[in-house]
């Protein structure tokens, strides 16, 4: 169990995504993001194993949740400074995205 002190330690922000590139030098299919979690953050690289499930262009642009404060991690020579939230059932995954229009940067608790 993770108690609600530890829960807060972790920094999940509401970036935007500017660019989806194809890691081609990954084994799996990742995109290398661009995202923007505004002025008090910035722009971040994340790498993301989610090319096999979204097409450039639906996530372009999308606002999406992210864990901001994790180490960065080399994946394939890129370094990754975060990590994308998303549901999973199955064959299906779904990012998860603010309901409603919300600043980049955004803190979600």
């Amino acid at each position: 169990m993770v108690t609600i002190d530890e829960f807060k330690n972790i920094d999940i922000r509401i970036g935007k995504v500017l660019e989806a590139s194809p890691h081609e030098t990954a084994r799996n299919p990742m995109y290398v993001l661009k995202v923007d979690f505004g002025s008090e953050i910035g722009e971040r690289t994340i790498v993301a194993g989610i090319r096999d499930r979204y097409a450039k262009g639906e996530i372009e642009g999308r606002k999406i949740a992210c864990v901001v404060n994790l180490e960065p991690k080399s994946v394939a020579g890129v370094i990754s400074n975060g990590m994308i939230l998303a549901a999973e059932s199955g064959e299906t995954l779904s990012l998860l995205v603010p309901d409603r229009e919300i600043d980049q940067g955004s803190r979600v608790h």
